[in-house]
């Protein structure tokens, strides 16, 4: 008999012992005692899951039919970190503050810095994660050198983030707009091309029955949505006679895979399509705008989903030709916002659901009527800026689960500042629940902000239009409206998760192209400053001084 009770001691004290990260105990031999009888009480039901998975699988084992234990040895299932790569496929991102210049790395750099090797390119950075993650990534890559990861609550990643300039690693569920997502190895959670096999940054999670179904993993394609914003769309004057010299597809030749990839692509055409527009004439005086309806080939082969119509030259042409080029847009079936026949069809939103993403676009025209005409019960023209109206709008749409886009033709000013009442009227309609909110009538490319949760943009620069250069008041000859800003907005399963800065380079007078690495660099950085995100970058230009004329909200 006292040989039985000090048996059982034993297996009480070894059981008490394993730690929660620990492999299963090696079996014990059976003993005479430990053999199943008639009358024995089966052990109860419990889940452990290890620290090392994430929150939000662990949140998804609180919906089963089964208790938790914190002991693994009393457990009938385990949760835990899958070394056969087999199982439910968790995803993380390599992410920074937002204004953050670098768009990829290596996953040698990033094991290396991770071991602790010095030479490594990324080994001045501090990596901040919480401490399921570090438990998964040691599983994966070993134990981390000392003094390059510091553990904090999934929670604090973010503003502690912000405030000490430091990267992070997260669940790819936890990006959100304030993160810049990192690739590594030319692979980015957040692309449409992504590839996971590609990919290092990820793990799995297996259980040990199959009693419960665990999700395939935490990024599902399928839920994934891109929308492309950009800014002035204008082809008259030098773009429109290259265009005839080089062929009508020919501003899209360097950029258009960056519009066509999208799953929504927006353009703002500021002007009419008209059959008897004139041959076009390079020259800023020309101010009387149009395009010849063939140009629509252009729109059609970069993918155009959406028409913004808050332009201000709609009506340079007269009624008739607004209405149609109205025509020729449904003729295409492409959905148009931001204007139309008349005032109540000019402020109706273009809804849409993008893989499982609801996606309002909304918009008008900002500046003073008696300039340029708006939309009115009886004729055709862009949609008036009625806050009032567009904020009760916002509202009912954010009620229904659509996330709104709401785009603006504002006064111009020819400096990364905004100038007039950008601020009053972009911040109105993001208080009012716009997730972005961006402008569309900038010839020169305006600074961002982060409005609560919502991302403000306040020009984006020339899209397809002819400003190799511009002529200050002073006489100034300035060439920095040849820098342009797309915009792509990334939703999944109902979510804003942020936007991808792209960057462009005008030239020809009408074709843009990617901007090489040295001007992404200088241009991201004069922009992150211009932010109030970032010190003075050593490249950032000197702004012209901006006259602010304040204009009372309508």
């Amino acid at each position: 008999m006292n040989k039985i009770l000090v048996s059982l001691l034993a297996l009480a004290i070894l059981a008490a012992c394993v730690p929660a990260t620990e492999q299963p105990v090696p079996p014990i031999p059976a003993t005479p005692f430990l053999e199943p009888t008639a009358t024995s009480t089966p052990m109860p039901a419990a889940l452990w899951v290890s620290p090392v998975v994430p929150a939000s699988l662990l949140e998804i084992t609180r919906s089963w039919d089964i208790p938790l234990t914190s002991n693994s040895a009393l457990a009938t299932q385990k949760l835990d970190i899958s070394i056969a790569s087999r199982g439910s496929l968790w995803i993380y991102a390599l992410v920074a503050p937002f204004p953050t210049l670098t768009d990829d790395v290596d996953s040698q750099s990033l094991i290396a810095a991770w071991t602790g090797n010095p030479s490594a390119p990324i080994a001045g950075h501090t990596i901040l994660m919480a401490e399921s993650t570090l438990g998964a990534l040691t599983s994966l890559w070993g134990v981390p050198a000392e003094g390059i990861l510091q553990i904090l609550p999934a929670e604090q990643v973010l503003d502690s983030a912000w405030a000490k300039s430091a990267w992070a690693i997260i669940p790819f569920e936890e990006v959100q707009p304030k993160w810049k997502v990192i690739g590594v190895d030319g692979q980015s959670p957040i692309h449409k091309d992504f590839n996971s096999d590609a990919y290092p940054l990820k793990a799995y999670f297996e259980l040990s029955s199959d009693s419960f179904a665990l999700p395939a993993s935490n990024r599902d394609p399928s839920k994934l949505a891109t929308v492309v914003l950009t800014g002035v769309t204008a082809l008259v004057r030098a773009t429109a006679a290259t265009m005839e010299m080089k062929g009508v597809t020919y501003p899209a030749d360097l950029i258009g895979d960056w519009l066509r990839e999208a799953d929504v692509t927006h353009i703002s055409n500021e002007v009419t399509f008209d059959k008897d527009c004139p041959p076009p004439r390079a020259g800023y005086r020309n101010f009387i705008l149009c395009s010849d309806p063939k140009y629509m080939e252009l729109l059609l082969d970069v993918g155009v989903d959406v028409v913004e119509l808050t332009g201000d030259h709609l009506r340079d042409r007269g009624e008739a030709a607004l209405l149609e080029t109205l025509a020729i847009y449904k003729a295409n079936d492409l959905p148009y916002y931001g204007g139309g026949t008349n005032a109540e069809e000019a402020r109706q939103p273009v809804l849409m659901e993008v893989n499982g993403n609801k996606i309002a676009f909304m918009g008008c025209n900002g500046k003073r009527a008696e300039k340029y005409p708006k939309a009115s019960a009886t004729s055709p023209g862009p949609a008036v800026c009625d806050y009032k109206y567009f904020g009760k709008q916002i509202s009912e749409l954010n009620a229904r689960g659509y996330q709104v886009i709401f785009t603006f033709q504002h006064e111009e000013c020819y400096s990364a500042i905004p100038c007039y009442t950008h601020e009053d009227a972009f911040r109105t309609v993001a208080d009012a629940g716009a997730v972005i909110v961006s402008g569309s009538q900038a010839h020169y490319p305006h600074m961002m902000e982060f409005r609560g949760d919502a991302f403000i943009h306040y020009g984006l620069g020339n899209l397809f239009f002819d400003q190799m250069t511009y002529i200050l008041p002073d006489g100034e000859v300035i060439d920095e409206t040849r820098r342009e800003f797309y915009d792509r907005h990334v939703f999944y399963d109902g979510r804003y998760l942020g936007v991808e800065l792209l960057t462009g380079m005008l030239e020809d007078y009408s074709r843009p192209r990617p901007m090489t690495e040295a001007e992404r660099s200088a241009f991201l950085s004069d922009y992150f400053y211009f932010s109030g995100w970032i010190p003075l970058a050593p490249t950032a230009i000197p702004q012209p001084t901006v006259t602010l004329t304040p204009i009372a909200l309508p």
